[in-house]
């Protein structure tokens, strides 16, 4: 069944299968199509704003506070109360909308489960329509699964709040086309996830909730806004229903945190340090500036000056403003092997702890198996209280541009540079597979990780880096290195599962945006038109 039959404005590419028709419904699709319409122009001008900002930090400019919206900045103003439900969220785990995962992170010792359309889902029809309908089923209560062994993964009880992160601004829906083009991403996500869920999440005392992601300017929340307020019309939802919590996860961004906390003020309840697609951005943002190239990606720590000056200053802003500020994601996973886990523990103890005591009212993991040990970091630091609302931070020093902009110092090595060739080229192989969220060296590696290795090489080239052996960073030394990687590692995974795999296309692809002349501004763009 094709989208002739079921709509006459918006062009479907793949056919329903009887689950779907579940999903895509005329009404449901109707409302999709009001969103598109409505607002996907304005998306356009707003990826045009982008690249022209871009443009104007290749030729040499500097990210810095907007002079034009001071007066935003210096008044005293807040952003509409959070909610009861959602002041407590000291603890929250993020991951794909895959079934066993969305009940083992409802079930684990959190406050929050994040589903995650975005850096964590390769966007494949069949896992963006499995991702709805297990949502669905999570909002109803009825979601199981049974696994080959057959044991039956069920809800407890008293499941953690659920909240979506839809695709960013940059993203398209390749399988839905508005007027012969691609319709953006985050609306598809949104559309279905609202429609689909809204009345039954009010009838739980919840809410729609979401994550926005990638956001760079003020007047991306902006666009938001409008999209709320008029599916909060829509749907007859009293103004404020619909709820925000956007991730700082850009350099530009950074800049914009009151502005941002302003123009959604009667939706967000918070921002969230996304730290690593920060890291990304800054590289990213800053690849024409020779004096700011970032070291290995091993030595970019949260106490790096840069990265503490960024967490110190949405605390600040947000505590203001009466939002909740939420900290990064621990990137580490347990291992079997203890002398490892325990390392594991430690470090993820450390970096709880310093979140915690820094002022944050909350954290991220990406494993069941380190909540316990964020909740204690932050039950030791809270108390009884639900959040940290009153750490003003009003003592610390002012925080500059310099400040946030300071590269940190350290080494770039060769055993750096494979690390992240090793990184990148398994990521996108099981990207371009259909798979966006793995384990690779004890981490559990997404697309924000993956965009650190690969921009971070392409930058060194294009700035004819020395690494800590006095070896001259080339394309030529990428690409013999990218072959000694692709070699070891068919020899770890054994000749069947490397011959079973994409690697010679991740290997292609890999070679092409890292050596490219121009920087690739994310590599899902590409790697999309490879997805199945």
């Amino acid at each position: 069944m094709t989208d002739s039959v079921i709509h006459n404005t918006l062009t479907f590419t793949q056919p329903f299968t009887q689950a779907e028709k579940q999903l895509l419904t005329p009404q449901a699709i109707d409302f999709l199509h009001t969103l598109v319409a409505r607002f996907a122009p304005e998306r356009e001008r707003l990826l045009k704003a982008r690249q022209q900002r871009q443009q104007r930090y290749d030729q040499g400019a500097l990210p810095d506070f907007d002079s034009e919206t001071t007066s935003i900045r210096e008044r005293e103003w807040q952003v509409r109360p959070i909610p009861q439900l959602l002041r407590d969220r000291r603890v929250e785990i993020t991951g794909p909308p895959d079934r066993k995962m969305v009940i083992n992170a409802l079930n684990a010792n959190v406050n929050v489960f994040m589903a995650d359309f975005e850096d964590s889902l390769a966007p494949t029809w069949q896992k963006l329509m499995d991702g709805q309908l297990t949502l669905r089923d999570a909002v109803n209560g009825t979601l199981s699964f049974t696994s080959e062994a057959g044991k039956i993964y069920q809800l407890k009880s008293d499941p953690a709040l659920l909240m979506c992160r839809v695709r960013g601004l940059h993203l398209n829906e390749k399988h839905v086309e508005w007027r012969d083009r691609a319709i953006p991403g985050g609306l598809f996500d949104f559309a279905l996830y609202l429609f689909h869920n809204v009345d039954a999440l009010l009838e739980k005392g919840h809410g729609p909730w979401f994550y926005l992601p990638k956001t760079e300017h003020a007047s991306e929340v902006a666009w938001w806004r409008e999209i709320f307020r008029f599916s909060e019309d829509r749907f007859d939802l009293p103004r404020g229903t619909i709820k925000a919590t956007v991730l700082i996860e850009t350099l530009p961004a950074v800049f914009q945190m009151d502005e941002i906390l302003w123009e959604l003020r009667d939706h967000v309840v918070g921002l969230n340090c996304g730290r690593w697609d920060y890291i990304f951005s800054y590289i990213k943002t800053l690849a024409q500036h020779g004096d700011r190239i970032l070291p290995d990606r091993q030595q970019i720590s949260m106490d790096q000056p840069f990265l503490d000056a960024y967490s110190r200053l949405l605390i600040k802003t947000c505590h203001r403003r009466g939002a909740l500020a939420m900290g990064g994601m621990s990137a580490l996973i347990p291992s079997k092997d203890a002398e490892r886990n325990a390392w594991v523990m430690q470090k993820v103890q450390e970096d709880k702890a310093r979140e915690a005591g820094n002022g944050h009212d909350g954290t991220w993991v990406a494993h069941p198996g380190l909540a316990d040990i964020a909740m204690a970091e932050f039950d030791r630091q809270l108390g009884n209280q639900p959040n940290q609302l009153q750490v003003s931070r009003d003592q610390d020093a002012p925080i500059t541009a310099e400040r946030l902009l300071r590269p940190c110092r350290g080494l770039r090595t060769e055993a750096g540079m494979r690390a992240n060739i090793r990184v990148a080229l398994q990521y996108l192989e099981a990207w371009i597979g259909g798979n966006g969220c793995v384990p690779i060296d004890g981490l559990m590696e997404d697309a924000a990780t993956a965009e650190i290795a690969r921009t971070s090489i392409w930058q060194w080239i294009h700035h004819k880096q020395i690494l800590s052996d006095g070896q001259l960073v080339t394309a030529e030394l990428f690409e013999r290195l990218l072959d000694e990687e692709m070699q070891a590692l068919q020899q770890t995974l054994g000749e069947e599962r490397f011959r079973s795999g994409r690697f010679a296309d991740a290997a292609a692809l890999m070679a092409q945006i890292t050596t490219d002349n121009e920087l690739v501004s994310f590599l899902t763009l590409p790697g999309y038109r490879l997805l199945p």
